[in-house]
């Protein structure tokens, strides 16, 4: 008979190796997929019973993948996850429930509602509602369709046919996830109107206007605007003051996706700096899965609403099988009020970082962040082999090799592929204005300055070593 407890343990060791050498070694350990393939065995049969081969594969699987909690990591909007949030994750995959009902799981049902509470509190959201989602391409959908809905009142029942066109309004640098939105909606991705921004990458408003005036003498709808607090290439806040302005007249949803900036709520400086006004908009996301260090996934939707919107948008067809709270004031069946039914426990590891780190835990992280960004960029400045592509706003540093222009894209992304296939770092790349960018962004503990002068010195060092061999 399997010796669970002994299993457990095994793999708790396993983890705890994993863990203690996470950020030593090389960053991955690459192979080509077909290499790779062939090194995880997939074609190899299980057998029942069989730990051995369970735990080989498990090896395979920490051996072979990145490690995002590496200080060499350097290329997503996320890192390795605080050590809270990863006992959560390990205690919501034993106990295994979904957060839909307080009958099925009264714990973290609470603590979930405890922390919707913390954040609207912390927004200046005094009388709102929220629930966490999937990620903030859901919650931006989320908030599109609560504008959608609201702009006439039969559009749940009825649809979108019948009445006057609605449009949307997001930076041309906003994430695809309103797109998606757009069309999951049945708005339709061309009346999703894409706002020129300005040199530094924010939204130019008197562009929006413009847009916003073009569309009501058409007799269109501007029914949703969606401001950006940090753009993923550029790392742009749209300006928020004078779109409130802009509401008062056309009375449009006033969204705000801060699944990357928005983490510097944390801090009372740079909230001001970065987003001033947030209290007065319609919803805002952020994820805690970001800046702030939470496990995969930690999303919140937050709504400047006390009227049960969330309710009203996702509540559909017979739940009376599953939900038993719908004739209290409070809502405590959580999956009634979610696009989903089925929710995973997300609440406890945000629960759990919050409790650790606090507020002013979270502010000093992300000002710190703030601060290696601007040394980076130094590093930048002062290397000749290498220059900024835009300007740095946040936390964003957008540069590049500089070689010729007619093979600058190519060999930057040359550059990037070989610092990351020999294991050494990995690095976004993206386009500003059809230039292929090298986008450094710091979201990683573990990145110090030192390390950062390591980057760009073995950066660099490659670089020359391609660039000669070029020739």
């Amino acid at each position: 008979m399997t010796d669970e407890t002994e299993l457990l343990k095994r793999l708790f060791d396993t983890l705890e190796d994993y863990h203690r050498t996470r950020n030593m070694g090389t960053l991955v350990d690459y192979h080509p997929p077909e290499d790779l393939a062939e090194l995880l065995e997939l074609d190899r049969p299980g057998s029942e019973g069989d730990w051995e081969r369970i735990f080989d594969w498990i090896k395979k699987y920490l051996d072979y993948g990145v490690k995002t909690a590496h200080p060499t990591f350097l290329n997503r909007l996320w890192s390795g996850s605080n050590l809270p949030s990863i006992l959560a994750e390990m205690v919501v995959a034993v106990s295994n429930t979904s957060s839909d009902s307080y009958e099925s799981a009264p714990v973290s049902i609470l603590y979930e509602k405890h922390m919707i509470q913390q954040m609207l509190d912390l927004v200046g959201f005094s009388h709102g509602e929220g629930q966490m989602t999937t990620g903030s391409s859901n919650a931006n959908m989320l908030a599109m369709m609560c504008a959608r809905n609201r702009s006439g009142e039969r559009v749940k029942e009825d649809g979108l046919s019948g009445q006057s066109k609605l449009y949307g309004f997001v930076n041309q640098d906003a994430h695809y996830s309103m797109d998606k939105a757009a069309n999951i909606l049945g708005l339709g991705t061309e009346n999703l109107i894409k706002v020129p921004c300005n040199s530094s990458g924010e939204m130019d408003t008197e562009e929006l206007e413009t847009a916003i005036e073009s569309v009501v003498v058409d007799g269109g709808i501007p029914f949703f605007v969606g401001l950006t607090a940090g753009t993923t290439v550029r790392g742009a806040f749209d300006p928020i003051p004078p779109v409130l302005d802009l509401r008062k007249k056309h009375g449009f949803w006033l969204h705000v996706d801060g699944a990357w900036g928005g983490a510097t709520i944390m801090s009372d400086r740079l909230r001001e700096q970065f987003m001033p006004r947030l209290n007065k908009v319609d919803s805002f996301t952020f994820d805690f899965h970001k800046m702030l260090g939470s496990a995969l996934m930690c999303n919140v939707l937050l709504l400047n609403q006390s009227s049960h919107t969330l309710g009203k948008v996702c509540a559909a067809g017979d739940t009376s099988y599953l939900y038993r709270d719908s004739e209290d004031n409070e809502v405590l069946d959580l999956g009634a009020v979610s696009l989903q039914c089925g929710r995973r426990v997300d609440g406890l590891k945000w629960f759990l970082d919050w409790k650790f780190y606090g507020k002013d835990g979270f502010g000093k992280r992300i000002e710190d962040y703030l601060d290696l960004c601007v040394f980076a960029e130094e590093c930048i400045r002062d290397r000749p082999e290498l220059e900024l592509v835009a300007p740095r706003v946040s936390y964003n540093i957008c540069f590049r090799y500089k070689v010729p222009e007619n093979r600058a894209d190519a060999f930057n992304k040359l550059l990037r592929n070989t610092l990351y296939q020999r294991g050494l770092y990995m690095v976004g790349i993206a386009y500003v204005e059809q230039k292929l960018v090298l986008r450094l962004v710091i979201s990683n503990t573990e990145v110090t300055r030192d390390s950062l002068r390591c980057f760009f010195s073995e950066l660099v060092s490659v670089g020359r070593e391609l660039d000669n061999g070029s020739e």
